[in-house]
């Protein structure tokens, strides 16, 4: 009979606060207004994930997709989220109660904040604190304790000088830097991909113009994150000049080596792909970074040279204005073979090699009688300086050696006549 009692008054108790909150006018209508929403999205929702992803679909730069393609996913949501925010604005614009409208747009908004970071940011743990972060904050919206919450926040602070730093102004500071770092790096990665496409842009300016895009884009994001969250800038001009000169001093070859990889990116002295030697180092270039740049050699070693010694110092680029260059070989013969005919083997063997090339011809000199041989120079040009120069001068002696002897040309050798006297 007790059980019975109970129930019939939870019963009674329900009904009653049914009748009293949500069979009112104001709470009919915002329940009206949410089923009808919510029904129309349901009917609109696979034509709009259609409309949006065909949209996606026309950008054909990879990095642009793979942002467009979560945005066109969560769109419908984006849409029903504008559809309770302008129902919330009509309803207060009446006077009306909008209280189960916000339930429904903090919900809304939850859910968008979640489908867009499971799909935007690759790692799954800042994926999980920012769903975390979105449900917390629809809790304390629902509960009506997000004002309390966030005043308790603010009423955390210190103050240093005129500026006074708060919880709350921490947290809005860390979520808004984020934010902006986020798009920077993303819009840098798309003008990255879409400046290596520009063929009319040499390689060094691709790299400087991408480094400066990057570079901008970061500062604007740290400008915007402090400017958004309510920090006076000037008040920290004292302060970053005072650190600036404590970093150049105490970082003087950094800040050295950045300013001669802009000099060399903006002179194109060297560029990616050249061959250089530099106090022995002999190899091709691979890339060109912030403070050094990448040598790949012969031997299969990578170097990284700091920029400001390849400012300073001497270098030799091989292929600087163009990849033809010419390599000599030097030949002696003994005074008692046939000068005309070395001359002419020694070029039929710089023609068998398929490196060299045929234009410009090769050619050999008489260069000197010497002490004790005829002095020749075979000269001629490659084209492909990447592939090495001390292997090329050595099949042309190779070949040389055999057609000298094939043809009983002889290679002198030092020789001294010692004569003794009977005292």
């Amino acid at each position: 009979m007790a059980d019975y009692l109970n129930a019939s008054q939870l019963y009674n108790w329900v009904i009653d606060w049914i009748r009293s909150n949500l069979l009112i006018a104001t709470n009919a209508e915002q329940l009206a207004t949410v089923a009808v929403i919510f029904v129309c999205f349901l009917f609109f929702l696979r034509p709009l994930n259609r409309f949006f992803v065909s949209l996606a679909d026309r950008f054909s730069l990879r990095t642009a997709r793979q942002v467009l393609f979560p945005l066109a996913l969560t769109g419908p949501w984006l849409l029903l989220l504008l559809a309770f925010w302008f129902s919330t604005l009509v309803f207060a614009e009446r006077h009306l109660a909008t209280t189960i409208l916000r339930l429904a747009e903090s919900l809304t908004l939850a859910w968008v904040i979640i489908k867009l970071s499971s799909r935007l940011v690759h790692s799954d743990r800042l994926a999980r604190a920012l769903a975390v972060l979105a449900f917390v904050i629809a809790a304390l919206n629902i509960a009506g304790l997000l004002d309390t919450v966030t005043g308790l926040l603010d009423s955390m602070a210190v103050s240093v000088g005129s500026l006074r730093i708060s919880v709350l102004l921490l947290v809005k500071g860390a979520v808004a830097l984020a934010l902006f770092l986020w798009l920077a790096s993303t819009f840098a990665r798309v003008l990255e991909t879409h400046l290596r496409r520009l063929s009319e842009l040499t390689p060094a300016m691709q790299v400087l113009t991408s480094k400066l895009v990057r570079f901008a884009l970061i500062t604007l994001a740290v400008v915007l994150a402090l400017g958004s969250v309510g920090i006076d800038l000037t008040a920290l001009a004292v302060f970053s000049g005072a650190v600036a000169v404590g970093i150049g001093l105490g970082l003087q070859k950094v800040v050295s080596n950045l300013v001669s990889g802009v000099i060399l990116l903006v002179d194109r002295s060297i560029k990616p792909g050249d061959v250089i030697e530099m106090e022995s180092s002999y190899g091709w270039i691979t890339s060109l970074n912030a403070r050094y740049v990448s040598l790949a050699t012969r031997d299969g070693k990578e170097l990284l040279i700091p920029n400001e010694d390849l400012i300073t110092g001497r270098v030799t680029n091989w292929s600087y204005s163009s990849d033809l260059i010419r390599q000599s070989v030097h030949v002696g013969i003994s005074y008692e073979s046939d000068l005309h005919l070395a001359m002419r083997l020694a070029v039929d063997a710089a023609g068998a090699v398929s490196r060299i090339l045929e234009v410009p011809k090769p050619t050999c000199l008489l260069k000197e009688f010497g002490e004790s041989a005829v002095n020749l120079e075979l000269r001629f040009w490659i084209q492909d300086p990447a592939n090495g120069t001390a292997n090329v001068r050595s099949e042309v002696m190779l070949c040389i050696w055999d057609l000298f002897r094939e043809h009983r040309i002889e290679f002198p050798f030092p020789q001294r006549d010692l004569t003794l006297r009977n005292p």
